[in-house]
């Protein structure tokens, strides 16, 4: 059937339409040719020319920390996942709707604080004298360094992402038709394989969807990596700000934050073509 677009339509969609061109279709075109200037006794002249891209692109450290980024996005993005899945499970099945709200609250509440604040908290926890090496002391172990590392990356990015994973995967799975999971029960069907064989390919767009925004959380995040994993290994946002103190070079800067945009449009385009494969 032929669908009749209304002036009521058109009118309620505008402002959205207005949002995408103002905050990401402008800017994405500014950044495009940003990329193509060149910068000349530091300063940046319109121009067309390719030569941030050959600089950057030639560049080892930049395919080093390509590679860096995207497997500890990668890593977050599958440990959320597996962390949140307990939680989120538990508070579907096993809580009454009334408990249900309030953990729905408590999941919201980390948001209400500043993200860089909870990171300067783990600093409190991870660092030589913190809390964890104080208490491994008492059993005659440590200190050890925690901070700095990797690891406290990882963890950074958990943090970041863990509540909206949570949040993301109990919306998915409190819809489940509960008939399909008593059925599974009935034929003496365990309950673990009906977790793995019932709840997660009914609950599998949102699952998906949620592991989704934890890659692009940590992909881009700039926080975890600079205060708890102290710069070292490189990754794409602590090049992106080291390229602009460089002498300038904001279209090189813009590079790298062209390939991190396509590198998401690629990564959310496969997790939803597969989230939705099989379902009409």
């Amino acid at each position: 059937m032929r669908r009749h677009v209304s002036l009521y339509g058109l009118t309620v969609s505008l402002p959205l339409l207005i949002w995408q061109l103002l905050f990401f279709v402008f800017p994405l075109v500014f950044l495009i040719a940003l990329s193509f200037w060149t910068v000349r006794n530091f300063r940046m002249q319109p121009d067309f020319d390719t030569v941030n891209w050959i600089t950057m692109y030639g560049r080892g450290i930049f395919w080093q920390a390509y590679a860096t980024t995207l497997a500890l996005a990668t890593m977050a993005a599958v440990l959320t996942s597996i962390f949140a899945f307990p939680c989120a499970y538990a508070i579907a099945f096993k809580l009454p709707e009334r408990a249900q709200r309030w953990a729905i609250m408590l999941m919201v509440i980390p948001f209400f604080t500043s993200y860089l604040v909870r990171i300067y908290s783990w600093q409190v926890f991870l660092s030589d004298a913190g809390i964890i090496n104080v208490m491994l002391g008492w059993i005659g172990l440590g200190p050890y360094g925690l901070l700095n590392t990797p690891g406290a990356t990882l963890l950074g990015y958990v943090t970041l992402a863990l509540p909206l994973v949570v949040l993301l995967q109990l919306f998915s799975l409190i819809f489940i038709d509960r008939t399909l999971v008593e059925a599974a029960h009935n034929m003496r069907c365990g309950r673990l394989r009906t977790v793995f064989e019932v709840i997660v390919p009914s609950a599998r767009v949102g699952l998906v969807i949620a592991g989704l925004f934890a890659f692009i959380l940590s992909f881009g995040d700039f926080v975890s990596p600079i205060y708890l994993g102290g710069g070292d290994p490189t990754t794409l946002s602590i090049l992106i700000t080291d390229t602009t103190k460089s002498g300038q070079q904001w279209p090189r800067a813009a590079v790298i934050a062209l390939t991190m945009i396509v590198t998401l449009m690629i990564v959310a385009f496969l997790s939803i073509r597969f989230a939705y494969r099989g379902r009409k």
